[in-house]
């Protein structure tokens, strides 16, 4: 399950975790719903070895998705001790953002 993300979590949570990986989203946009459910799966797929985030780009996450350049959403960026090592922007099906993660986790 995704957890829902406010800026102050990247001081506070994203660099001191491992591994986190925050879905970058608007509530406007179609693609970003369909992908939550499927990070929200693969959230408890991969349970223990990163923290899942959920980030609205024009609410909790508006400064964080600025930092990170957030030019399109969904854009689902995979961060080790805060340090962004790969992104993959928009909606695609499950079994290529599951290889996503595999490669990055």
């Amino acid at each position: 399950m995704l957890i829902d993300f406010k800026d102050e979590d990247f001081e506070n949570k994203i660099k001191n975790e491992d591994v986190s990986v925050i879905q970058f989203s608007a509530a406007w946009c179609g693609p970003c719903k369909t992908l939550k459910p499927v990070m929200d799966k693969l959230a408890d797929e991969f349970k223990g070895k990163a923290g899942f985030y959920y980030a609205d780009i024009e609410d909790g996450g508006i400064n964080t998705g600025s930092a990170a350049g957030i030019k399109g959403v969904p854009t689902v960026i995979v961060y080790k001790k805060g340090v962004e090592v790969d992104r993959k922007v928009g909606g695609v099906p499950e079994s290529h953002m599951k290889e996503f993660l595999d490669k990055n986790i």
